[in-house]
This record gives C-alpha cells, sequence and structure tokens, in this order.
C-alpha cells in the first residue's frame, strides 16, 4: 500500500505541472488526477510505515 506522504507529494507534483501547462485539457486533466490521489492519502493515518519489522524495537542495541 502506498503511504500518505508519497500519494500527497504525488498529488502536488501534479498540481505544479497542471500550473505550468497552457494546455487547458491537460491542466484540467492532472487537477483531476490529483484530487483522486489526495482522497486516497485523506483516510490514511499521518506517518508512514518505516521499513523496520514490526518486533524491532528502535531503541534496542545490538551487540555486547
Amino acid at each position: 500500500m502506498l503511504g500518505k506522504t508519497y500519494l500527497t507529494k504525488q498529488a502536488s507534483l501534479l498540481l505544479q505541472f497542471a500550473r505550468t501547462t497552457s494546455d487547458s485539457k491537460l491542466s484540467a486533466k492532472l487537477i483531476s488526477k490529483a484530487a483522486d490521489l489526495k482522497s486516497q492519502a485523506d483516510p490514511l493515518p499521518d506517518k508512514d510505515r518505516g521499513l523496520k519489522a514490526p518486533d524491532v524495537s528502535p531503541n534496542e542495541q545490538t551487540g555486547s
């Protein structure tokens, strides 16, 4: 599953492209897709899951 940060960043990039194009139809499509991505991102938790396994504590030290 894609994370909220990723989806939000992609939506932002689409909006930037929409502002730079002079093609109004393309701009409308980009804005529509950005809205779709934003609606997918909204219900997700604010923090994306990391790459660590769920049973690994971030405070554990290895070795010794």
